[in-house]
């Protein structure tokens, strides 16, 4: 199984998601995380924009791994959120996204926080991949192609 399967649940999971910019997609995690893990929803969007002030996370192609630091968090979790339209996010290529992969880490993340970034990056690279996302009828679906990813390392 690879780290992200580890890491993401169905529950974790949004397909169709209505938000009109980027700072509504962080909002709708910080609920997401919220909801789910206890996570207060200020901590996360504002750890997401803290780390968009040093760039984008949007990757180009359609994709984005905002990512942040938290206080007080044990471990990595993560949500996978496909949007119903495109947002701009100014990616490199400077095409909107629509498909997000959000990571939250501990404080003091290492080596670990690292390698879930590169099995993301290296997830996302896939052409294949992304169009299987984007066509994913719902949550158990889209889980299931992460879950069944393997590197081609």
């Amino acid at each position: 199984m690879n780290l992200i399967a580890k890491l993401l649940k169905a529950d974790d999971i949004l397909v169709g998601l209505d938000a009109s910019s980027k700072k509504r997609v962080f909002e709708q995690a910080g609920l997401l995380f919220e909801n789910r893990y206890g996570i207060a929803r200020s901590a996360v969007y504002d750890a997401l924009f803290a780390r968009e002030k040093m760039g984008s996370t949007g990757l180009g192609q359609g994709i984005a791994i905002p990512h942040g630091r938290i206080k007080g968090l044990k471990e990595a979790h993560g949500a996978f959120l496909r949007l119903a339209n495109p947002v701009q996010f100014d990616a490199p290529d400077g095409q909107p996204v629509d498909l997000v992969f959000v990571l939250l880490v501990p404080e003091a993340a290492n080596e670990h926080h690292l390698q879930l970034l590169s099995e993301l990056a290296q997830m996302f690279s896939d052409k294949g991949f992304r169009a299987q996302l984007s066509a994913a009828p719902d949550p158990a679906a889209v889980y299931a192609l992460f879950a069944q990813w393997q590197s081609a390392s």
